[in-house]
């Protein structure tokens, strides 16, 4: 007779989390339920004074998804049409989309080979590029923590500072990440974060958050996310949109930002079994100097296509989650390829067949680690 097969591994597990939240969680939501402020009520203001001060902001402002938190930092700026906004050519869509809504060029920058994260000497050059063309205002870098790792904000900040650009971290995968040990949230000038359910810090469904050393900005992003509104509601002042953080998430937040430290630590824990187990067969995530990932995500690399297909079906023999993350570059994307200049990116082009993302969430045990490490290391012939 066979052995039975051990149990599934699931990629993400929100419902164990949810079973060790137990009833702070339901005391939370029960709280809203009971005063019945839906939109921006108290605790909306309870998490982005607890959000600010976990990361050392000086002023955090809850939004309804990291894309609109993303969107509300350029509108404040003012960006728009003629203007240049230079951004990796690995990431999530929404970094390049953000731009083309408001009218403004995406200009896709090649990313390194090791860290995924956007390459400063590929971004001096398109800057340089975009100057020397004529046709473009360079306004903007939007920096991506990819994966949970910090890009290189001191690198990225010499840059903006040399050329004159707002800077904006699409702090999206890795909040509570943290570089030469002062978590992110202060490295641009404006920081951009997502608490979609799969990410370190998730809700149970949209939401988002801007922080800033600015009460200048602070204030316009909260008048932004409120219809462009002053002092009174009625009073409109610019043009804004619907982009407020619901009550009810930041009831889920709070009971979850109790564990969070906890979580960070034991992600980082299976990201280190991982590397033990796997750096000899894959290319395990680099790791920038003084950086500390939230390790939203573990992407290994693997020798080529075939070779990830072969891990990919592995993997799901052995009922084990896993995920593409991302298998094009943004330029190649039908969506923005009229927006791209042609120029060839190839260190993005060239991680789309090749990388492959493994569990990692707070709730996934040693041996459930070592299990994914074992699969895909017998995939690969090891």
């Amino acid at each position: 007779m066979n052995a039975a097969l051990p149990p599934p591994i699931p990629f993400l597990d929100l419902q164990a989390q949810q079973r060790r939240l137990g009833q702070s969680l339901r005391s939370r939501l029960d709280a809203v339920l009971a005063h019945g402020q839906f939109v921006l009520g108290p605790e909306v203001a309870e998490l982005e004074a607890r959000l600010a001060a976990f990361c050392g902001a000086a002023h955090c402002v809850g939004v309804s998804s990291g894309t609109d938190a993303l969107q509300i930092a350029l509108m404040a700026e003012g960006v728009g049409p003629g203007d240049a906004v230079f951004l990796p050519a690995f990431t999530y869509t929404a970094t390049a989309e953000v731009p083309l809504l408001l009218g403004a060029t995406p200009v896709f920058v090649d990313v390194d080979p090791r860290s995924f994260q956007i390459d400063l000497a590929s971004l001096a050059a398109r800057i340089a590029g975009v100057r020397e063309a004529g046709r473009l205002k360079p306004r903007a870098i939007i920096g991506v923590d990819l994966f949970g790792q910090p890009a290189d904000w001191p690198g990225l900040g010499a840059i903006a500072a040399r050329e004159g650009l707002f800077t904006l971290d699409d702090c999206a995968q890795a909040f509570g990440a943290a570089q030469h040990g002062v978590r992110l949230g202060k490295a641009a000038d404006a920081t951009a974060t997502s608490f979609f359910p799969s990410k370190p810090l998730g809700a149970y469904g949209d939401g988002g958050a801007l922080f800033t050393q600015s009460a200048e900005r602070a204030a316009l992003y909260r008048s932004l996310r409120s219809h462009g509104e002053g002092a009174q509601r009625y009073e409109v002042l610019r043009t804004g949109m619907n982009g407020r953080l619901d009550t009810i998430q930041a009831a889920i937040l709070l009971a979850k930002l109790e564990l969070f430290e906890a979580e960070l630590a034991r992600r980082e824990v299976i990201a280190r079994i991982y590397d033990a187990a796997l750096a000899d067969v894959v290319e395990v995530p680099a790791r920038l100097a003084g950086a500390q990932s939230a390790w939203a995500v573990y992407a290994v690399l693997l020798p080529d296509e075939p070779a990830r297909e072969a891990a990919r079906a592995a993997l799901t023999a052995a009922g084990i989650g896993h995920a593409v993350y991302y298998p094009r570059a943004l330029h190649e994307q039908p969506a923005y390829r009229a927006a791209h200049d042609g120029a060839r990116l190839a260190v993005a082009e060239g991680l789309g067949p090749r990388i492959l993302a493994l569990p990692i969430h707070p709730d996934l045990t040693d041996e459930q680690a070592g299990r994914v490490a074992a699969v895909l290391r017998r995939a690969l012939g090891a």
